[in-house]
């Protein structure tokens, strides 16, 4: 563009979940493009789609946007220290993953994550969106994603203060296992929820119930087994009746059936990376670039559904602006998409050497920077 000594790049990746987050994978990607273009301009704009990294991602880009301590009953009840994001408007953001996700869980002596598929609950959740309103926040955005419960969101409401009784009205325990018992949800000690002040932010269009549920397709990566699996259906499709919600309702399946809860409280319910984008301006700034760099760490089926990438691909198309994609890996499928250039970190790793594209991301993502601005032509 006229004026500029070189070019001006947007570099907008969303997190590699298990490796790094999405503010991490946009500095070396901009270490790798900066040593080959020096002279070019690089806009970092770290992206989420709702899920772990929402409130980094959010931090990163909203000058004076402030993290919030608090310490909440983390997903099997241990205390964590997490926090929540105020916004400059008055507005707070809860992020699932950031108190009850499955990084919050412990792990074994050997190093491994310790699911606990019907215990495991949101009250963390709830617990952080009561803190926000107890600090004045206008309207509370909850960001989901990086579940390792399937509670339907329970949890979240005894959070609130609400209390989840059964026919003798005694409290049912937290957790999947409960949920088949609730006969009826007490909210006389429950946090005030004033009317239009809970947006859901979800990346996921699934169901509650059903093959693409919340226990059948998510749930055996939290430890459901074909075993387990009959009897967390049966519970779901129970407290869906308690909340007198449809449970094939899109969407209600995201987090282990989290947006459920939230919809009984009147939340609405958005697009997650949508959301985010608007926050840190991205449609704005894509008007004003020359190239765009996006990525996940896996680019598959799923991330036409809601994901960050596809979002990217879709504001750049409108704004006639050549994208790229880097990702850990790439799904064959993506050849039919319209992108200038894409690469893998599965790919470009020397496996000869010992080089793992998930431990060893952050030189890749560098490498993956200076193969980019080696090759991608800039008008």
């Amino acid at each position: 563009m006229p004026g500029r000594a070189g070019a001006r790049v947007l570099i907008a990746p969303d997190s590699f979940k298990g490796s790094l987050g999405a503010d991490r994978v946009a500095a070396a990607i901009a270490r790798g493009w900066h040593s080959v273009r020096p002279s070019d301009e690089l806009v970092l704009r770290p992206m989420a789609d709702g899920g772990e990294g929402t409130l980094a991602a959010l931090k990163s880009a909203i000058p004076d946007s402030v993290l919030v301590p608090v310490t909440v009953p983390g997903p099997i009840g241990e205390p964590v220290f997490a926090h929540w994001l105020h916004l400059p408007d008055g507005d707070a953001v809860v992020e699932l993953a950031e108190t009850s996700g499955m990084l919050r869980l412990p792990h074994s002596e050997s190093g491994e994550l310790m699911l606990h598929p019907l215990e495991a609950h949101t009250r963390g959740v709830g617990e952080a969106i009561r803190a926000a309103l107890a600090a004045g926040a206008k309207h509370v955005h909850v960001a989901l994603g990086g579940s390792c419960s399937t509670d339907a969101g329970a949890g979240i409401l005894v959070g609130l203060g609400a209390r989840l009784l059964d026919a003798r009205g005694v409290k049912v325990p937290l957790g999947n296992r409960g949920l088949g018992d609730v006969h009826v949800i007490d909210t006389r000690r429950m946090a005030e929820i004033p009317n239009h002040s809970l947006t859901v932010w979800s990346d996921v269009a699934a169901p509650l119930l059903g093959p693409r549920g919340a226990a059948a397709q998510f749930g055996p990566q939290k430890g459901i087994t074909a075993e387990l699996l009959p009897g967390a259906e049966a519970r779901l499709a129970h407290i869906a009746q308690v909340f007198e919600l449809d449970p094939m309702t899109p969407g209600f399946g995201a987090a282990g059936g989290a947006t459920c809860a939230l919809a009984w409280l009147g939340a609405e319910i958005v697009q997650g990376a949508s959301a985010v984008a608007m926050l840190v301006g991205l449609a704005e700034t894509m008007t004003d670039v020359d190239v765009v760099i996006t990525g996940e760490g896996a680019f598959d089926a799923q991330s036409a559904e809601g994901k960050a990438p596809a979002l990217i691909m879709e504001l750049a198309s409108r704004a006639h602006v050549p994208v790229s994609l880097v990702a850990g890996r790439i799904d064959p499928r993506a050849d039919t998409l319209p992108l200038a250039q894409a690469v893998s970190l599965t790919d470009i790793a020397d496996r000869a050497s010992g080089e793992d594209p998930m431990r060893d991301a952050e030189t890749l993502l560098v490498r993956a920077g200076r193969s980019l601005a080696a090759t991608t032509r800039v008008k």
